[in-house]
């Protein structure tokens, strides 16, 4: 199994996670980082280190966030492996603002 970067790091993309990942699991994208399934050791260090709960195991993965193990597959394809800390986004959200919008179903545009 591996873990799965979610929602939460669309639009916001901290990386804090990047920082702690031993085996350099993290991709670079537009929109959010990825983790590649392939690299990924489960190692468990990246989701504590998520200031926004992006991240899941994925036999601990919400049924709705299913569509992101493929995202982050396909994701680490593409995207320039990423292990040192970056500004975020200039659209990132708290994790309370997160919180806010998932009550309210509110959905990054284009996931």
């Amino acid at each position: 199994m591996t873990y799965v970067v979610t929602q939460h790091c669309v639009d916001c993309k901290y990386t804090d996670c990047v920082t702690v990942c031993p085996v350099d699991a993290f991709h670079d994208g537009p929109r959010m980082v990825y983790i590649n399934p392939d690299t990924c050791v489960n190692c468990d260090a990246c989701v504590p280190s998520c200031p926004v709960g992006a991240i899941y195991s994925e036999e601990a993965l919400p049924a709705k966030f299913q569509s992101y193990i493929l995202m982050n597959a396909e994701g680490a394809k593409t995207g320039a492996i990423i292990n040192e800390k970056r500004d975020a986004l200039p659209t990132a959200k708290t994790l309370e603002e997160l919180n806010a919008l998932d009550a309210q179903g509110v959905k990054p545009a284009g996931f």
